[in-house]
């Protein structure tokens, strides 16, 4: 992690992804699968990842909440969206927040690259660039 994105953090307790972030990590992640598809398979791993517990999933939203305890015992509540972006393509996006006091020192960051590390690997075959 950088010293930029270390300072960032300080002053910011929140991190989101989307086609239009300024660091090509933050960048939505594009699969190869249709949203139905894309829906299981990131449900389905996100349920197994240990330290992180789901609370709500809309699949006709696209949506699913997770919460994640730190070791200093905030909390973060995580919002993966699966998006349909054509009728075999999906991309992924992920909001991640921190409650309670003012910065995160990058711990949001790391979250979500954390996430997409996890999901990536699983997906691997079906990952696409835009």
């Amino acid at each position: 992690m950088s010293l930029k994105r270390a300072l960032i953090g300080i002053l910011r307790s929140y991190e989101a992804t989307g086609d239009r972030a300024k660091d090509p990590k933050l960048k939505s992640h594009y699969y190869n699968l249709s949203k139905d598809r894309a829906w299981e398979e990131v449900v389905s791993t996100l349920k197994k990842i240990p330290g992180y517990k789901l609370l709500h999933e809309v699949h006709s939203v696209g949506e699913i909440t997770l919460e994640k305890r730190t070791v200093t015992g905030r909390t973060m509540d995580i919002t993966v969206s699966v998006i349909s972006v054509g009728p075999t393509k999906s991309a992924v996006d992920i909001f991640s927040a921190s409650r309670g006091g003012m910065g995160d020192l990058g711990s949001n960051y790391r979250v979500i690259m954390e996430l997409f590390a996890i999901l990536d690997k699983k997906l691997s075959s079906y990952k696409t660039t835009s």
